[in-house]
């Protein structure tokens, strides 16, 4: 597959789940990982978003801080959970951190990892389980009215299936007219590539193979066309983890290590869900350079392991530049 001119971007997360696997909930060293992520040169800082399945510090005030520590880099929620917020709390904290960050945030947006611990933390928020897909689409037109809302002609009430809400216009519109790119967080099931088609402005998988993600942004591409969107209205991105080291079998004891820690299963399974790589820096990039020729042009790379900032330098020297020749 012939690779488009677009450059890649290439991001990193920032290690919140990491901080509550060690019970370590300082802010600084995460100041520090977002100073050293900018100085490396990444295009782009993201972080997680769980209660109680996965905790940790909250995304939409850590890239506040993020934000305020930096001036270049983009800011991300890899991914956001929008049951886990009332839609109008979600809408004007969104709009707030978009002032924050100077209009330098990506929304990727997920209805809910569909593990027992996910439905246990809907559940702890009084959101049901079922129906979260439809809440999570609903949410994000709610959050487009309100953000369009101030705008000469534009509606100020919404009304859906689960939300309705009146006087939109009276809530702080962001900085970025329209508000922040909204990204699906998703598979490559024909329901999801229809959504991403029809509805956002990016898709982050994970999925385990380059050949998959090849064939499933094809679709959406066509998909899209189809709608009659333009060629570049959708950002391709790719959420992967990889643990760096000399020796494979070091480097893969270590992910293995940090898995069972962060989701509580093995490598073996989260590796036929999830995109996850392993050894040698140069053998890294490879692996990724499949998923760049078949489309990805953001990568966002979660370091599988439980001491993530000494793996930056190496990404942004060794992987960074390799997949910036592609595009």
């Amino acid at each position: 597959m012939e690779v488009s001119s677009v450059t890649t971007r290439i991001g990193v997360l920032l290690p919140t789940r990491e901080q509550a696997m060690t019970g370590d909930f300082g802010a600084n060293p995460l100041l520090e990982f977002a100073r050293a992520a900018e100085s490396y040169g990444f295009d782009s800082l993201w972080t997680g978003d769980s209660l109680t399945a996965r905790p940790r510090l909250d995304p939409l005030v850590v890239l506040a801080a993020a934000g305020a520590a930096t001036s270049r880099i983009t800011l991300g929620t890899a991914a956001l959970t929008p049951a886990l917020r009332h839609p109008l709390i979600g809408a004007n904290m969104l709009a707030s951190l978009d002032h924050v960050c100077g209009s330098r945030l990506v929304l990727g947006l997920g209805s809910g990892f569909p593990l027992p611990e996910t439905e246990e933390e809907f559940a702890a928020v009084g959101v049901p389980f079922t129906g979260r897909v439809g809440r999570l689409d609903e949410n994000a037109d709610l959050w487009r009215t309100a953000w369009q809302a101030t705008l000469p002609d534009a509606p100020t009430s919404f009304k859906g299936k689960y939300w309705q809400a009146e006087g939109l216009d009276r809530l702080p519109p962001p900085n970025r007219p329209g508000g922040p790119p909204l990204w699906l967080a998703g598979s490559d099931t024909p329901r999801v590539l229809s959504r991403v088609a029809r509805r956002y402005d990016g898709w982050l998988p994970f999925l385990p193979s380059a050949e998959a993600y090849g064939t499933a942004w094809q679709e959406i591409q066509r998909l899209a066309a189809e709608h009659g969107r333009p060629s570049d209205a959708i950002t391709p991105g790719l959420y992967a983890t990889v643990t760096l080291g000399p020796d494979r079998a070091a480097a893969r004891r270590e992910l293995e290590h940090y898995i069972e820690h962060y989701y509580g299963r093995s490598l073996d399974f989260m590796a036929s869900i999830q995109a996850y790589a392993w050894g040698e820096a140069e053998e890294v990039a490879e692996w990724l350079a499949g998923y760049v020729r078949a489309g990805a042009r953001h990568i966002v790379l979660r370091v599988g392991s439980l001491t993530p900032a000494p793996h930056l330098e190496q990404i942004a020297r060794a992987i960074a530049p390799a997949l910036r020749r592609l595009s």
